[in-house]
């Protein structure tokens, strides 16, 4: 049986927070928290660094390399299973986005006639034999694998079978396509956007479409780091809640973009940035139609992480066949990684600071004046711990 990640020694002398992200339009809340200081604004001294891809997330989480991230929605309960990876326990307590992906396809599977899921099993089964079609995701327990997995079925593909599906970091989307390593992909934005405008790839359709409101990118932390920097880890949801309402002001659409498209962070056209902020989306071919939330950061109480949010992940590990004992895909489990009271804790902090300070914590404090009260987390199930 593998042992958890214990915990670090809680007498650790404090340090800059640090915070990873992947170069994706979803990474916007952290990165405008701390252009606007809004990491400073709670307490906060924060270092962000950019990443490849998701498993380097998830192994630099785990082995404390980083303190916090940007995370595929079911990233914390697969590293608390040990799916993949070391078991360690995370939690989330903020919803980054809900939506905000989209998949992808070929201008070669353009020029052969395909227009829809329909057209492309026509295709594939046409070439059977000869070619065996590959598509991309950023992550085994990804919205991005269960959505093109979902697509897929619906179209007769057999997603194991008729095609094959590889790992691919987002970054490296629109190079292997262009280099015919894959047929198309299912990723976040501005990859989508940047096949587009490069003419080697066009979107059949974005997930606001295909599972509109499904949980996308999520703060995710160690449980040890949630309790013994309990009032840090508010602070740090408080802050970033505040940088999602800023991201989803249609206002704040051109700022958010040009920052993102800086070398340090995305780094691609900010023309590319804006198409999810929009309203309207550019599929490529000449087909641009309206998909008003193609990308959701604070709209629509998406940043609870709430029982829906985490029933949609436990549903879509349990129906991916990723997790072989899938007893332990409970609610319970999901429960102690989907941490909404803590979330609670971060939004009446925020109105309260808002209220005795006319809208800024106490300047100079590393926590609140009052802090919010720690909350101990229960630990995991029995039945949970032996199965790993």
């Amino acid at each position: 049986m593998n042992k958890k990640i214990q915990s670090a020694n809680v007498n650790t002398p404090r340090h800059p927070l640090r915070l990873g992200f992947v170069p994706l339009t979803d990474c916007a809340p952290l990165v405008m928290a701390k252009e606007l200081g809004l990491f400073k604004k709670y307490g906060l001294d924060v270092v962000l660094s950019r990443e490849l891809g998701w498993a380097t997330i998830r192994d630099k989480v785990i082995h404390r390399e980083l303190d916090a991230a940007h995370a595929i929605a079911a990233m914390p309960v697969a590293a608390t299973l040990g799916l993949n990876s070391i078991p360690c326990d995370c939690v989330t307590a903020l919803i980054l986005n809900v939506n905000g992906n989209a998949i992808t396809l070929s201008d070669e599977l353009w020029e052969h006639g395909v227009r829809d899921g329909a057209t492309l099993r026509q295709e594939v089964v046409r070439r059977r034999g000869e070619k065996m079609f590959t598509f991309g995701v950023v992550y085994p327990f990804s919205s991005h694998n269960f959505l093109l997995r979902s697509w897929l079925q619906s179209a007769g593909l057999h997603p194991d079978h008729d095609v094959r599906i590889a790992v691919v970091p987002p970054p490296q989307m629109v190079a292997n396509l262009k280099a015919g390593h894959l047929d198309g992909f299912c990723v976040g934005e501005p990859w989508n956007s940047v096949a587009v405008q490069a003419r080697v790839g066009w979107c059949v359709a974005a997930s606001a479409e295909l599972d509109p409101g499904h949980p996308e990118k999520v703060l995710m932390v160690r449980r040890e780091f949630a309790e013994t920097r309990a009032a840090e880890h508010v602070a740090l949801v408080a802050a970033l809640l505040e940088a999602c309402e800023f991201c989803d002001a249609p206002q704040n659409c051109n700022e958010v973009a040009a920052t993102l498209a800086r070398p340090e962070y995305v780094n691609v056209p900010a023309a590319a940035l804006r198409r999810s902020f929009e309203g309207t989306f550019d599929f490529g071919h000449g087909r641009v139609r309206r998909v008003a939330e193609f990308n959701v950061f604070y709209r629509h109480e998406a940043n609870e992480p709430s029982g829906d949010k985490m029933a949609w992940v436990i549903r879509h590990l349990h129906e991916s066949g990723l997790c072989k004992q899938t007893s332990v895909l409970n609610f319970a489990l999901g429960r102690q990684v989907f941490r909404a009271d803590i979330f609670e804790q971060a939004v009446k902090w925020r109105a309260a600071a808002a209220r005795a300070t006319g809208g800024s914590p106490p300047a100079g404090d590393l926590v609140p004046a009052t802090p919010p009260r720690p909350v101990k987390l229960p630990s995991l199930p029995k039945s949970v711990v032996s199965a790993i």
